[in-house]
C-alpha cells in the first residue's frame, strides 16, 4: 500500500507537505517520497515544496537524491522545492531587506545623530541617522519609531515618509531599500545604546549639514527631512488595517481624500 505524504494543494498547481507527516527515519522517508512523487505526477503537480523540521535535518539527503534543490533556510526549518514539469516558474525567496533610519529634528532645529561602533564595509563611522532593519512582521512606521528609541533612548511620533534608497549588493547577495522617515521628537533626554552605538547627540541641523566628515548622502536625506512633505500615513477602506497592511500617500491626496469621506457621509 503506498504511503503517500500528506499535502495540500496551492492556487499555482502545487503542493505544499504538511512537515508533522515526513517520517522520521530517512529509509521510510526514502520510500514515503517515491510513493508521493509518482501520485503527484500523476495528478499532474507542478512543484512540491518541502519543508523539513531541523529535528528532522537528516531527511534532507534524501530529498536532495529525490531532485529536491534548496529555497531558502528558517531558524527551525529548511524549504526544499521540487518541480515536476520542465519550464515550471518558482518564486524566489525574498530578495530585498527593510531598513529605516529617522530624521528627529526639535523646535530649535537639533537633529539627533548617531555614531555607530563599526562603519559599514571597514569604513570609519561617521555621524548619521539612528535607524535600522525592520522585524518580520514589523510595520514601517512602529521599526523606525522602535529603532530610534533602542539606540537613542528619545521617544518619537511618526509624521512622514520622505524618500528611500534601493541598493544592490547589500548583504549575501540581497537588495536593500532604506527609507527615510520625519520623527516629532517626545523627549529629549538621551540614552545611548552603547552595544552598537559610540556617540548620540542632538546637534544644530546647519551643524551637520556643513560637516566635511559628514556623507554628502546622508546630508541629502536629512535636506528631504527638511524640505518635503513627505508621504503621510492613511487608511484606505478594504485594504489599510494597521497590523498588516500600510498605506502611505502624499498628505494634500490624503485631507483631499478625508474631506471627500465627510461629504459623503453628511450627505
Amino acid at each position: 500500500m503506498a504511503d503517500i505524504i500528506e499535502a495540500t494543494k496551492n492556487p499555482f498547481g502545487g503542493v505544499v507537505v504538511r512537515p508533522e507527516s515526513l517520517a522520521g527515519d530517512p529509509q521510510r522517508f526514502r520510500l514515503q517520497l517515491g510513493d508521493s512523487l509518482a501520485a503527484w505526477r500523476r495528478d499532474n503537480v507542478l512543484v512540491v515544496w518541502l519543508e523539513i523540521p531541523i529535528s528532522k535535518s537528516a531527511l534532507v539527503p534524501v530529498a536532495v537524491e529525490a531532485g529536491f534543490v534548496y529555497h531558502h533556510a528558517g531558524d527551525d526549518y529548511l524549504l526544499l522545492t521540487c518541480a515536476l514539469r520542465d519550464g515550471t516558474h518558482i518564486p524566489p525567496y525574498a530578495s530585498h531587506y527593510i531598513g529605516a533610519g529617522g530624521v528627529v529634528l526639535s523646535e530649535d532645529r537639533d537633529l539627533l545623530v548617531v555614531r555607530e561602533r563599526y562603519g559599514y564595509g571597514g569604513r570609519t563611522p561617521t555621524l548619521k541617522l539612528p535607524g535600522g532593519a525592520l522585524r518580520a512582521g514589523e510595520n514601517l512606521e512602529e521599526a523606525v519609531v522602535r529603532e530610534v528609541l533602542e539606540e537613542t533612548g528619545v521617544r518619537t511620533k511618526f509624521e512622514s515618509l520622505v524618500c528611500f534608497r534601493h541598493w544592490h549588493g547589500y548583504r549575501y547577495g540581497k537588495s536593500d531599500i532604506y527609507f527615510v522617515c520625519r520623527l516629532r521628537p517626545l523627549t529629549r533626554e538621551i540614552s545611548m545604546q552603547a552595544e552598537e552605538i559610540q556617540e548620540c547627540l542632538w546637534m544644530p541641523v546647519d551643524e551637520f549639514l556643513g560637516a566635511e566628515t559628514v556623507s554628502e548622502f546622508n546630508k541629502w536625506i536629512v535636506r528631504a527631512g527638511l524640505e518635503s512633505p513627505g508621504l503621510v500615513l492613511t487608511g484606505v477602506e478594504g485594504f489599510s488595517d494597521g497590523i498588516e497592511r500600510e498605506f502611505f500617500v502624499a498628505a494634500d491626496l490624503a485631507e483631499a481624500q478625508s474631506r471627500s469621506s465627510v461629504r459623503v457621509v453628511e450627505g
